[in-house]
């Protein structure tokens, strides 16, 4: 590995013969698909959901006591990050976060009074934009309102974190986040190359974020997060190897590797990107094999999708255990059953339901105004969709599925009931990406990048989302 970090541009063109057969199989399965946060996935979700069955059937609901997980959206940014594809509001004007907590108080009274106040909330996590444009004050405002309306705990076990931009603290308000119950911080890292970062709007230095991780680990939290992007503009090998040796110095506990979706006629600020200076495809899968292999030889364990962690990382032991679960926030620990989604775009997975708030600001305080749920969006499950859902979700948080267990659990034969998929997939268990051994469908070592790929025959909407056009997703690998 080390050798290929210092090689030129030129010498890429003559790597050694595994690297060359990686990126041939990368190739072979470059595609676009989903990246399985839910199932079916947000496509599926249509505005003429209603609503009304999902009430009758929460006021119906016995048992009120369930954990329960919340996710926050928080949409302010004081800048624009040209990559992000994130729902976002980029503004300085003074007392729209102030407006936002009213409005977002609101909606926690009619959904804690829905869902139930009494049930344990073992998750949490904030998400946006970037929740740290809140200012200390407002922070602390909103927790108490969280707290007044929801059975926050004070366990060692809750997992309660916060999406923080380095750009926008200081080691006062690591404290800060620390004090109101926060244990978990995710840094959006993204890159450490001085010309990325000005290429994508984006200027934080190395020092700024390792005084933040200092400050993250004198306060004591339980686990620190970094985010990094690769196919970003002038990245390269060199610059990757760079910015992967400083992120190995600081020792996350989990690294989430995203690649870079360039997407300019979707995301508008993605188009003061000059694609010229973006990797070229070889390049960028070029990348995405060095970050894998850097990372393992740093002792990081690959779980899957783009996300790295220590051995001792609780989401390393629950993968192990089968405990592991992946959602609108990507991989966490299986603490709860139902996701409440609260905020602007934010999702909900409760029972059978998906459901889904307005996706802009305007509407949303209409909504909330008016006294409604400010839900535009939402899709029912049926058997089928759990039956693929209990597929996809086994085959990416466990790399394994016990094809006889799910024959008891649902009543089929799985050989006849998946043989489209299982034909589909014939190339990858071809070239061992997948295997099916003793009544278990299992995905090896060679198979975790390629996690998508080996979802998607699974997915019964995918091929009519794809013949209508009505979903764009980004690539595969």
């Amino acid at each position: 590995m080390n050798q290929i970090i210092g090689r030129t541009s030129e010498q890429t063109r003559r790597l050694p013969s595994e690297w060359e057969a990686g990126i041939a199989m990368a190739k072979r399965y470059a595609s676009n698909g989903p990246r399985y946060t839910s199932y079916p996935t947000a496509p599926q979700f249509n505005e003429d959901f209603d609503l009304t069955r999902y009430r009758n059937w929460q006021n119906q609901k016995q048992n009120h006591s369930d954990p329960l997980s919340l996710y926050l959206h928080l949409p302010f940014c004081h800048d624009i990050c040209y990559y992000c594809g994130c729902n976002k509001v980029v503004t300085r004007k003074e007392g729209v976060a102030a407006r936002y907590i009213s409005e977002l108080t609101q909606e926690l009274d009619m959904q804690s009074q829905l869902v139930g106040k009494d049930r344990p909330i073992t998750q949490m996590h904030w998400g946006g934009g970037t929740p740290t444009y809140l200012s200390d004050g407002e922070v602390t405002e909103l927790m108490h309102s969280l707290a007044s309306r929801f059975r926050l705990l004070d366990k060692g076990y809750r997992e309660y974190s916060i999406e923080i931009d380095p750009r926008t603290v200081s080691s006062a308000t690591i404290a800060l986040l620390k004090g109101v119950g926060f244990n978990r911080i995710s840094l959006g890292v993204q890159d450490f190359d001085e010309r990325v970062q000005k290429a994508v709007n984006r200027i934080q230095p190395y020092a700024q974020v390792a005084g933040l991780v200092e400050a993250v680990r004198a306060h004591g939290f339980r686990s620190l997060s970094f985010d990094l992007i690769y196919g970003l503009p002038y990245q390269n090998h060199l610059s990757i190897a760079e910015t992967l040796r400083k992120v190995i110095n600081l020792r996350p506990d989990r690294i989430a590797c995203y690649n870079y979706a360039h997407l300019p006629e979707r995301f508008l600020p993605q188009r003061a990107i000059d694609r010229h200076t973006l990797p070229e495809p070889e390049e960028k899968l070029l990348l995405a094999q060095m970050i894998s292999a850097t990372l393992q030889d740093a002792g990081y364990r690959y779980i899957g999708m783009d996300h790295y962690v220590l051995p001792d990382d609780d989401l390393a032991k629950a993968q192990a255990e089968s405990r592991l679960q992946r959602n609108f926030q990507g991989y966490s620990l299986q603490l709860a059953e139902d996701l409440l989604g609260l905020g602007v775009s934010s999702i909900s997975q409760i029972g059978d339901f998906y459901l889904q708030n307005a996706k802009d600001l305007p509407q949303y305080y209409e909504m909330l105004d008016d006294g409604q749920l400010p839900i535009t969006k939402g899709y029912m499950i049926n058997r089928e969709d759990k039956l693929r859902r209990r597929v996809i979700m086994s085959l990416i948080c466990d790399l394994h599925l016990d094809v006889a267990e799910v024959e008891r659990e649902f009543g089929i034969d799985f050989r006849s009931h998946f043989h489209d998929a299982l034909e589909e997939l014939s190339q990858a268990f071809d070239d061992r990406l997948i295997a099916f051994k003793a009544d278990a469908l299992s995905v090896t070592a060679a198979g975790r990048p390629f996690l998508r790929n080996l979802c998607m025959p699974f997915d019964e909407h995918l091929a009519h989302q794809s013949s209508t056009g009505k979903a764009r997703f980004s690539a595969t690998v």
